[in-house]
């Protein structure tokens, strides 16, 4: 069985009915057998989204597909909400018995091709897997159609910055996925470790704009506002969601991963999970708490003036030149 830090050989049955628990969540502590805890994770999301009011009947929302875990994670259980291709019929059974009338939006998959040899071509196949079983239609945005080059080609000389200029390229090919969509809303499947790592970031470059700024609407270079809707799941649920369903595949790791501060804050913040439980999730409270005092258009913490159009390429931004085109300088 597995608990919130890690696995234990004990054989419990589910809080919930007969079957033989797989995982052991905290807070509220409970034991779930593979059906309960696949409902308690898509629930956890539901309300999540019903709760910041994320999703709206009338959206068409364009789903992040990278093909990897957290991404796979997010369209099976938005497709479950909200699509009527759902390849299960058992959620809108599920929402018959409870009297409860399924909502509709739109849902479309934005694939982004990167660029990267040996390591996408992979995670292509799976996104494409994914979005003809659940029957939900796909836009491919590659790096070469809309940058006129590969990440690889992009990054030779200066591989220490792959991270950043990568994040940078990703977020304007999906806002261009998005905008090809017609999609009013952009989810991506950044979960509670993802967050929190980034709250601790944020921190330690002591970059307060970006930790108070609300991504909910939109970037500064993006109007479409962007939504999280796995953020009440950790990485590992997210993992142990698809295990039990059999959707889990091992796919190979980004090969400039090992270049990003991210790398260490993940370790560091795994290891003060362990040590105190918890500590997640009070980052996230802590950053939403200084968002409630501090506003960057009411300090000026963005400091590059009003919003305006990039002299280069015609972009939205903040400042003179948009970030993709000083990446691309």
């Amino acid at each position: 069985m597995i608990n919130s830090n890690g696995v234990d050989g004990r054989n419990e049955s589910c809080s919930h009915c007969t079957k033989t628990a797989v995982v052991r969540l905290t807070d509220p502590d409970r034991r779930l057998c593979a059906e309960h805890f696949i409902s308690d994770c898509e629930e956890r999301v539901r309300r999540a989204i019903q709760r910041e009011r994320m999703i709206s009947d009338s959206d068409r929302i364009a789903v992040g597909l990278s093909g990897g875990k957290d991404s796979t994670a997010l369209l099976r259980i938005l497709s479950r909400i909200f699509s009527s291709c759902d390849d299960d019929a058992s959620s809108e059974t599920d929402a018959s018995e409870n009297g409860a009338t399924r909502p509709t939006a739109d849902l479309v998959a934005i694939t982004i091709d990167e660029g990267i040899a040996g390591y996408r071509e992979e995670t292509m196949e799976a996104a494409a897997a994914l979005v003809s079983r659940f029957r939900i239609p796909q836009q491919i945005i590659s790096f070469r159609e809309l940058f006129g080059s590969d990440l690889d080609d992009l990054l030779k000389g200066r591989e220490e910055e792959a991270c950043t200029v990568c994040g940078v390229l990703r977020r304007r090919a999906l806002l261009e996925g998005a905008r090809r969509a017609g999609a009013t809303k952009i989810a991506t499947g950044h979960n509670l470790d993802d967050e929190a790592q980034s709250v601790l970031m944020n921190l330690l470059r002591g970059d307060l704009p970006r930790l108070v700024m609300d991504t909910a609407s939109g970037y500064p270079d993006c109007f479409i506002p962007r939504i999280k809707p796995l953020l009440p799941l950790s990485e590992k649920e997210i993992v142990v969601y698809l295990v039990v369903q059999g959707a889990f595949t091992d796919l190979p790791e980004c090969p400039y991963a090992h270049t990003a501060l991210r790398g260490e804050v993940r370790e560091m913040l795994s290891s003060l999970e362990v040590q105190y439980p918890g500590t997640r999730q009070r980052l996230i409270s802590a950053r939403d708490d200084v968002r409630e005092i501090i506003s960057p258009d009411e300090t000026g913490l963005q400091g590059e003036g009003a919003v305006t159009r990039c002299r280069r390429c015609g972009e939205i931004c903040s400042g003179e030149i948009c970030a993709v085109c000083r990446v691309l300088e």
